[in-house]
């Protein structure tokens, strides 16, 4: 499990954090950099590496392999870092609270500023590298693909999803974005997989999650990763979150990928909720909710 280094921010000086975006530099053109190029890319003399080297991995920032060469690189703590420094100096947020939930892919945690928000740093590509690198197309044009870029691209490709379907579309507000991690609105309501629903309120909540995926297509794109986990029921209505996977609806994909999102759902739905989930014709709602045509998932029985 990645540690919070939000603790630890305050002890973290300057030249620290010349050595560690020093080593983001260099770890641009492979994945260990070896020691006798961290002077150059982080503009600190070898003594002063050494010294900040040392400071470093004793917060658990910078980890070391020796194998042909010795060589360093930075740990998602020491990236996390670079983030929430970058988000302070930007006023975004002023601290960082308790974890709000932990994944294999991203760690979310509540964000301390003037209004609730929420900060996710995404974890793809460190533990499950190879995996990543074959789900993930936005790898797929780039020679050197590090775990730093498939997690920086999949927190920016997520923002731009953000950014295009908010408000329309009821998705988290995003506040700000940089590297692998997210700031956006903190969410209220409770996740659908933990949410206990009356009879009388099952049909009710597919058909709000399914306008919100017809207004998404609408704005132009497909979740494509539609799941219990990914949709937050409250007073309010739903929102639905998690959004690195998206894809456009000019995606030669897209109505393949909206059908799966379609099956997954109404699966949950059937699974937990067999009396009150009607059958449906999938194809049918999925190809209205790409028209933009649907009212009710009864009309689909």
């Amino acid at each position: 499990m990645v540690q919070n280094v939000a603790a630890q921010m305050a002890e973290l000086e300057p030249e620290d954090f010349h050595l560690l975006s020093g080593l983001e530099h260099g770890m641009r053109f492979s994945r260990w950099v070896a020691v006798e190029k961290l002077p150059e890319f982080s503009r600190l003399d070898e003594e002063e590496v050494t010294y900040r080297v040392d400071r470093c991995m004793d917060r658990g920032l910078v980890e070391r392999k020796t194998i042909q060469y010795t060589g360093y690189r930075l740990t998602f703590e020491g990236y996390d870092a670079l983030a929430l420094r970058t988000f302070s100096e930007r006023d975004t947020i002023d601290g960082v609270g308790a974890p709000l939930g932990v994944g294999k892919e991203s760690d979310v945690y509540e964000a301390r500023s003037f209004q609730p928000l929420a900060l996710k740093y995404h974890r793809e590509g460190y533990t499950n590298f190879r995996e990543v690198q074959k789900e993930r197309e936005y790898t797929a044009d780039n020679e050197h693909r590090s775990w730093l870029y498939t997690a920086r691209k999949a927190a920016e490709r997520e923002y731009e999803a953000l950014e295009t379907l908010y408000p329309d579309v009821r998705v988290p507000r995003p506040v700000d974005q940089n590297r692998h991690a997210i700031v956006m609105e903190k969410l209220g309501g409770v996740e659908l997989s933990r949410a206990k629903l009356d009879s009388g309120q099952v049909v009710g909540v597919i058909d709000l999650i399914c306008e919100e995926m017809a207004a998404a297509y609408d704005a132009g794109y497909v979740h494509a990763d539609m799941s219990e986990y990914n949709v937050f029921v409250s007073s309010e209505g739903v929102t639905i979150f998690d959004w690195p996977q998206a894809v456009p609806t000019e995606h030669e994909n897209s109505e393949e990928l909206l059908k799966r999102d379609v099956e997954n759902l109404l699966g949950y739905f059937e699974q937990k909720y067999p009396n009150e989930t009607p059958e449906v014709d999938r194809s049918a709602l999925a190809a209205a909710l790409a028209e933009d045509s649907f009212e009710t998932v009864r009309e689909f029985a």
